[in-house]
């Protein structure tokens, strides 16, 4: 059985982004944000629409960026 994909708000993606090393880099954008991990390079865009859920489209793009799975996004979200 799989688990269903899940839903996250900005608030949730900072803090797996922040657990993966990933910092803020700029402001892009609107209420978008440019976030990066100096180690390899990587970069994502997390959109700061507030307590409302991002998109899934746009949850597995970022998921892609983290270069993680979204079972590992939900065990990293459950994790303290």
């Amino acid at each position: 059985m799989s688990e269903r994909f899940p839903t996250a708000s900005y608030r949730d993606i900072v803090k797996i982004a922040k657990k993966l090393n990933f910092c803020f880099c700029r402001q892009a954008q609107g209420s978008h944000e440019i976030w990066r991990r100096d180690n390899d390079g990587a970069q994502t865009t997390i959109p700061n629409h507030g307590k409302k859920a991002v998109k899934r489209k746009t949850l597995k793009a970022i998921l892609n960026d983290f270069k993680i799975t979204h079972k590992e996004f939900i065990k990293l979200k459950q994790s303290k």
